[in-house]
């Protein structure tokens, strides 16, 4: 089969042959339809700093996709041959502490697709059948191969209720277009959307943003006061990985509110707990992937019921040995979602 390999330990992909994985008696055999480039494969691709701490080479790299089952091992139960499939990408253990307390998203021992297991920049996947997701027939396998990243917007946007709520957004990439989305679904009544990028910015806008703003050339917190009658917003989606984006958020939020931080930071952080957390007495919820399954139950009915239109967000299409070009427009800015046709 084809697939995109990591197999050294410097920057770049290979396209290349691969066998095609074999099953085991709990795992399933996926023929991949589309999958989707997520920041974390441009890390791998540029071989950063995260990626050469957490990455070994070779490996099959992507975990956003859908397919159809194809061969199914001995002992699973949950899927049968010819249905539609995506998968959580963390692959957790099922036996551990968290994973026995409604907590699998941070299994202790848990494998993350692409990175630690054989990914789905392929023609074939295998997984075990426990991380599976049957996909519903009413959504379009487009929209199927990006619930992964979207659930990340659904738990970001959703830590806690939004509805009539105002809402800063820091970070226009494909999870915080999808996060304005489903804030704007779930009755945002004011949606300000941060991002260096105007060709992001401009996708914000017709995804529900009311204001967007370009830090570069703006000031976050006066547009967000200004907005607010100076009160502050009551929810910050920190989306970026970006320190000073961070510090804005934390000042743009009123006393008493919350902010949910999905964005991964290069390196440590600085901020004035004292002042900018204790004293406001705000919220703060680390966001890692969805919870298992109930976001994917979230993400399937914003999805199915057309509560959310993803389509604006997905930019670009490509068969899957042009991935260089996906990561380039990713690396420049010049795209929301990228999908690839396998």
């Amino acid at each position: 089969m084809k697939a995109v390999i990591k197999t050294k330990r410097n920057r770049g992909l290979e396209f290349k042959e691969a066998p095609i994985p074999k099953v085991g008696l709990r795992d399933v055999l996926v023929k991949v339809r589309i999958a989707s480039i997520c920041g974390t494969d441009v890390h791998i691709y540029d071989w950063t700093r995260w990626a050469q701490h957490r990455f070994t080479p070779p490996r099959i790299i992507g975990h956003e996709f859908v397919g159809t089952v194809t061969k199914i091992g001995d002992e699973v139960t949950r899927v049968n041959i010819d249905e539609k499939v995506s998968a959580e990408s963390h692959l957790s253990c099922g036996k551990c502490y968290q994973c026995n307390n409604g907590y699998a998203e941070v299994c202790r021992n848990f494998k993350l697709l692409g990175v630690d297991h054989d990914g789905t920049f392929a023609e074939f996947l295998v997984l075990p059948e426990h991380v599976l997701w049957k996909n519903d027939p009413n959504i379009p396998d487009e929209w199927a191969t990006i619930q992964e990243p979207f659930g990340n917007a659904v738990d970001t946007v959703l830590a806690e209720d939004v509805s009539a709520k105002t809402v800063l957004i820091l970070g226009a990439g494909p999870i915080g277009l999808f996060a304005t989305g489903i804030a704007k679904a779930c009755g945002a009544s004011l949606i300000i959307v941060s991002d260096p990028n105007n060709y992001r910015l401009a996708i914000s806008k017709k995804m529900g943003a009311h204001i967007a703003v370009n830090p570069r050339k703006q000031d976050v917190t006066q547009i967000v006061m200004e907005a607010t009658k100076n009160n502050g917003v009551d929810v910050v989606l920190e989306l970026s990985g970006n320190n000073q984006a961070l510090n804005q958020g934390l000042k743009s939020v009123t006393p008493g509110g919350r902010i949910s931080i999905l964005g991964i930071y290069e390196r440590r952080v600085s901020i004035d707990l004292n002042k900018e957390v204790v004293f406001k007495k705000i919220r703060i919820y680390g966001i890692t992937g969805r919870k298992i399954f109930s976001t994917w139950h979230k993400t399937s009915r914003f999805l199915s019921s057309g509560l959310v239109d993803p389509t604006l967000v997905i930019t670009h299409r490509f068969p899957l040995k042009d991935y260089e070009k996906g990561i380039k427009l990713m690396k420049d800015g010049k795209c929301g979602k990228v999908i690839l046709n396998v």
